[in-house]
């Protein structure tokens, strides 16, 4: 805490400057640590790191990993925004302010193996001046072939880091990931869900302490995830049949993400950096005009998986 801010820490003055480094800090730590371990977990490739500054005020430290053993692509991002509200993000947040701080971490990581799923986190922290603040996150799982004995696993990992807080809050926050990643023009999940939190603020019982805590704990169990999830998978075969699902998989994913996800419009809608909202794109994706799965087969049991509001605590 006593070294000045670096250019992309830097943030507009608030009755609470301490807490709002502490939490950009942790942040940027939280980077080094998944990127680290994100490294060891694929063996090959290593993040490319490209720091950049927003003109409005602050910026951050995008990394990227590609052709690796385990990851074709994946970014961690780390961002400590600041400056005025503009008119769009007021109309967007449906709340007045002057000046905006935000600060977070966004991973996704697509596998090369489509035995591997998908993976995205998010935790962040928001506050307008002298008004409001809240915190934001979660985790959620897209496989491209449900193992549905993964998946409840997956779902036991959430509950737990839930539990410590509030037994009340993974069934409320696995509902809030169901809703939120629905593929609307669709009428399916994106994957097996997780858990999504959003603007948990001083109207939550919890405290603010408590919910930074909370994201904290969000934020540490993303690699052990990653771990278990590569070792059951990295190494399963496949062939050209299961690598087109895996593309036609991503189209849907990317569909999500340009159409629905709240992050990318946020950012682009804020003047954050194109490159780094956009990384969460896979490099191949296709598209296949009215695709139909074979009945009985595997990608058919995928899609039936693809539903809201399962027990993954009991479904396997």
């Amino acid at each position: 805490m006593g070294r000045a801010l670096n250019h992309f820490e830097a943030v507009a003055v608030s009755v609470d400057m301490e807490f709002k480094h502490e939490v950009a800090e942790w942040m940027m730590g939280l980077q080094d640590r998944i990127c680290r371990g994100l490294e060891e977990i694929d063996g090959k490739a290593s993040f490319i790191t490209d720091p950049w500054q927003r003109p409005g005020g602050g910026g951050g430290r995008s990394r990227v990993i590609a052709d690796g053993n385990v990851l074709e692509k994946g970014g961690v991002m780390f961002s400590a925004v600041h400056g005025p509200v503009s008119e769009r993000m007021a109309k967007m947040l449906q709340l007045p302010g002057d000046e905006f701080f935000a600060t977070g971490v966004s991973i996704v990581l697509h596998p090369r193996s489509p035995m591997m799923p998908i993976i995205h986190m998010n935790v962040r922290y928001f506050e307008l001046a002298g008004q409001t603040w809240w915190f934001g996150g979660g985790i959620d799982l897209t496989p491209h072939y449900v193992v549905p004995e993964q998946a409840s696993w997956f779902h036991e990992q959430m509950k737990d880091v839930c539990d410590q807080t509030d037994p009340a809050l993974y069934p409320r926050l696995k509902t809030w990931a169901d809703d939120y990643f629905y593929i609307k023009h669709r009428q399916e999940t994106r994957g097996v869900g997780g858990i999504f939190y959003d603007r948990m603020g001083p109207n939550e019982p919890y405290g603010r302490d408590a919910l930074w805590a909370f994201t904290q704990a969000v934020g540490n169990r993303f690699v052990p995830i990653y771990a278990y999830m590569a070792e059951h998978n990295r190494h399963l075969p496949f062939g050209e049949a299961e690598q087109e699902w895996q593309r036609l998989r991503r189209g849907r994913y990317t569909e999500f993400n340009l159409v629905y996800d709240a992050g990318t419009k946020f950012g682009l809608e804020t003047d954050g950096r194109t490159e780094s909202i956009l990384v969460s794109l896979p490099p191949l994706a296709s598209w296949a005009y009215n695709h139909q799965t074979e009945p009985g087969s595997r990608e058919a049991e995928t899609l039936n998986w693809l539903k809201k509001d399962i027990d993954w605590l009991v479904a396997a």
